[in-house]
């Protein structure tokens, strides 16, 4: 009969710890949290200190009976939870749950379900680290009391269904701004300019970018400045004014962290945050990688040895690394775990991909690559540097070739091109040159990229919003919510997101504050440190938050988007119909319903006319909820735009003019004519 008990969040690990551990031990499952706040209230007591008030989750109640039985035969009780604050909360919730006070007890954790780590553990045994389930208690309590706070006033002011969050609003926010940036955004012109060169002996002439002038870097702005470059160059002679040969050194990549992951997965495979995420803690509770929520790149001496061995005897002693790399980050790292690597690195893809389904096999090939590649030498490139000088003015050339390999001869990125120019390794200074043609091009700027996951996540983890495990579920909710939709992997901002959004910033500034909730972040660190208390945390935050919340049901105004009359009329019943607002957004109806449950698509008029056919251009939506303006005479008239437009005709070329912030800017990209808005001045 087992004398010792480990209980485990994931049943997916119950067989593989017991088939490690022996007879002696039974393995048993929580699925998860047992219990959490109340679902009905707030279910924290703010009049006495802020005690939480914990219940069993519902549906957990058979887990929990099954699980005293196995506590009654054991002598020990091993809680074996996930190695992170939330694994650490679950352990704690057990305890009380299951009424161990009197039992013996001892938490253990691995990052990786390997024989030898769950061994290991079990010396390593340790009572509950109680910072870190305070860390998650104020995370939690924080969370709910915006959640519950701030969610009804959305209700009461916009529609029911609508839901705020302490990370969620933020990520919202970061996305809104980006929106305003780039409609805001002025392209402004410049222009390129390339020479062809005929080469002494050559078949193939040689291709050089304008760089400048032979004092600096200069960008060419106008047609006008390009014309006065071209006549100088012209008639002039053109000498090569150096040749500088060298090394240019790529470091190995880090291995991968969950943001990381994230990043490439969504990049090389076009996976969702919410997929890699939930592929990750397949492979990981198959003991195939190790812990998939660390934000930390270190390696433990023992893989790194292993690494090492395994580098050297499958590719040569050249290629192992000389020395770790360190990460560099000025946000604080959680370094209790190791960066997401295989367990065995003797398990390679190839023989892997039988056991594995297409995606884990895809994700877990890009972690495998990834973390041998870490473990690698630089690659070491050869580079070819020529400088071509005329009448003050000047143009370079440049080639790379790969000299070694190194990591790369496991793991490239995309963007890795190699400029082998064979024409540049042969020229010198005395090399003749003959002018055979110049090239010129006319671009624009263009505005910042709008947010996909992969940067989205790249953007809170630089600003220190949310942590490793939060990432993916805040931007699931804020996709479910359709406060942003996806189209093409770029996040875009839906009307019903818009109108959230500038309520929280009116409502709430220090909700949606970027630095206000980095903070936050950095204070529950503190806690998880022992040097804060977390119910510090929680009562210096409530107060401002449930004065807010009072101010903002008194001041808000409702979003006026009930019973608003239009100029349509019921095809039925002949009533003018009016603007609703549902989960899509506007729509018209009719006032009669029940009796009458005629309902049509609504189209905001701006007052434009379309410059094509002359009839009303209206606000639309894509499928996905994405904002732009076209004919109402759609499909006979295929006029569309992304900005709205304005009355207004271009001072210049006479085409139909766009709001860009406090600007106006011409349609036609090639005109590039911009004027203010309110001042209509060119």
């Amino acid at each position: 009969m087992a004398k010792y008990l480990v209980i485990v969040e994931s049943p997916a690990k119950v067989k593989t710890i017991k088939k490690f551990l022996g007879a002696n031990y039974e393995v048993a499952a929580s699925n998860g949290h047992v219990r959490d706040l109340p679902r009905s209230v707030l279910g924290i007591d703010v009049e006495h200190d802020f005690e939480p008030k914990y219940i069993t989750i519902r549906g957990k109640g058979d887990i929990l009976a099954n699980l005293r039985k196995e506590v009654k035969k054991a002598e020990k009780i091993y809680l074996a939870t996930d190695p992170d604050r939330e694994g650490e909360a679950i352990s704690w919730h057990l305890l009380a749950a299951l009424k161990l006070e009197n039992k013996k007890v001892y938490r253990i954790t691995f990052n990786e379900i390997t024989k030898t780590a769950v061994k290991e553990s079990l010396k390593n045994a340790r009572e509950i680290n109680m910072d870190l389930v305070d860390a998650q208690q104020a995370r939690r309590c924080l969370d709910r009391m915006v959640g519950y706070k701030i969610s009804p006033v959305l209700w009461a002011k916009v529609k029911r269904g609508l839901s705020a969050g302490r990370v969620q609003s933020v990520a919202l926010r970061i996305i809104c701004d980006r929106e305003e940036e780039i409609n805001a955004f002025i392209p402004e012109e410049y222009w390129t300019l390339e020479a062809s060169f005929l080469v002494a002996g050559e078949k193939k002439p040689l291709l050089a970018k304008y760089y400048g002038t032979t004092e600096e870097k200069k960008t060419i702005g106008s047609r006008e400045e390009l014309e006065a470059v071209k006549k100088l160059l012209n008639q002039a002679e053109y000498q090569v004014s150096s040749v500088k040969n060298g090394e240019r050194v790529k470091k190995a990549p880090l291995p991968f962290t969950t943001s990381t992951l994230q990043q490439e997965a969504s990049k090389v495979l076009n996976f969702s945050t919410q997929k890699t995420m939930r592929l990750a803690q397949q492979l990981y509770e198959s003991g195939i990688i190790t812990y998939l929520r660390t934000d930390s790149t270190r390696v433990s001496d023992e893989a790194a040895k292993a690494a090492r061995e395994f580098v050297t005897t499958k590719y040569g002693t050249d290629y192992a690394a000389k020395a770790e790399q360190e990460q560099k980050s000025g946000a604080k790292i959680q370094d209790a775990h190791e960066a997401i690597r295989p367990t065995d690195l003797n398990r390679t893809p190839s023989e892997s991909k039988e056991s594995l389904a297409r995606d884990q096999f895809r994700l877990y090939q890009l972690i495998w690559k990834r973390f041998v590649a870490s473990r690698m030498a630089s690659a070491v490139y050869e580079t070819t540097s020529v400088k071509i000088d005329a009448a003050g003015q000047r143009f370079s050339v440049a080639a790379s070739k790969v000299k070694f390999d190194g990591f790369m001869s496991v793991y490239t990125e995309e963007e890795e091109k190699e400029e082998n120019n064979t024409l540049v390794k042969g020229i010198t200074k005395d090399t003749k040159l003959t002018l055979q043609q110049l090239f010129e091009k006319q671009h624009f700027t263009q505005p910042a990229s709008h947010y996909t996951e992969a940067s989205l996540v790249r953007a809170m983890e630089e600003l220190g919003i949310g942590r490793p495990s939060t990432y993916a579920p805040t931007i699931t909710t804020i996709l479910a919510r359709r406060y942003i939709v996806k189209e093409n992997k770029n996040l875009y901002v839906t009307e019903l997101g818009e109108v959230v959004n500038n309520m929280m910033k009116e409502a709430f500034p220090s909700i949606v504050d970027v630095n206000f909730t980095a903070t936050m972040e950095a204070l529950l660190d503190g806690v998880e440190e022992g040097s804060v208390k977390w119910k510090t945390v929680v009562s210096n935050f409530y107060p401002d938050l449930a004065e807010a919340v009072d101010k903002a049901e008194k001041e808000l105004k409702e979003v006026e988007i009930a019973d608003e009359l239009s100029d349509e009329f019921c095809d039925l019943c002949g009533r003018q119909m009016v603007i609703k607002y549902g989960p899509h957004g506007r729509f018209l109806a009719c006032p009669g319903f029940p009796e009458c449950r005629n309902t049509k698509p609504y189209f905001e008029k701006i007052g434009v006319a379309c410059p094509k056919c002359g009839k009303d251009i209206v606000l639309k939506k894509t499928k996905k909820g994405r904002k732009y303006y076209g004919c109402i005479d759609n499909p006979d008239c295929d006029f569309m735009v992304w900005q709205k437009p304005v009355e207004d005709r271009c001072d210049r070329c006479g085409a139909i003019m766009l709001q860009k912030g406090n600007k106006l800017a011409c349609s036609d990209e090639n005109c590039g004519f911009v004027k203010d808005a309110q001042k209509q001045e060119a």
